[in-house]
């Protein structure tokens, strides 16, 4: 864990934090050949995480986007309709990061050739109305909506990953608040 983070998966690798154990492992490679099984490994490691996370929700996946884009960044959204947080753990970036952040929230990074792209993924709460659903799209689409308008119709999934990762988070404000 760095800065709160729970990592969970990431290709953005540093070689110096292999070397030891791919020498030792693996000494009648060249370097570039332990580079190149660093990185197949590591793919080998979101393809666990994705069944780890084999996680199916009742609704479906809300993800909020801040884009880095060439003219700048913009607030941007998408479902994942599947409800499944292994389907989270995809992208056509050169760099990703997913984590769950210090609040439980999960989140990525994702490098690109215009910039990083930061996505917060969340689940529709049970009860929401498609009007609720609409509205918060509408605010999303016009780069209006704050924090307390996403945390009113969705919830975060951080609980789910935390389980299966076995890491702390803290519990949310309103369950707090309810068991009071």
């Amino acid at each position: 864990m760095s800065d709160g983070r729970h990592v969970i998966w990431s290709n953005d690798l540093d070689y110096d934090d292999w070397k030891d154990d791919l020498e030792e492992q693996y000494p009648e490679l060249s370097e570039n050949e332990r580079i190149a099984l660093m990185y197949e490994i590591n793919g080998d490691y979101l393809d666990d995480e994705r069944s780890n996370l084999d996680i199916q929700l009742s609704r479906p996946i809300l993800v909020v986007g801040d884009l880095g884009l060439w003219n700048g960044r913009r607030m941007g959204y998408k479902e994942i309709q599947s409800g499944n947080i292994r389907d989270c753990l995809y992208s056509d970036t050169d760099y990703v990061t997913w984590f769950v952040d210090r609040n439980g929230d999960f989140r990525c990074d994702a490098i690109h050739h215009d910039g990083t792209n930061h996505y917060l993924y969340r689940v529709y709460r049970d009860g929401v109305t498609e009007t609720q659903i609409d509205n918060l799209k509408e605010k999303l689409y016009y780069g209006t909506a704050t924090r307390k308008d996403i945390t009113r119709i969705t919830r975060r999934l951080g609980d789910e990953i935390a389980r299966v990762h076995g890491f702390p988070i803290p519990r949310q404000r309103q369950e707090a608040v309810q068991e009071r």
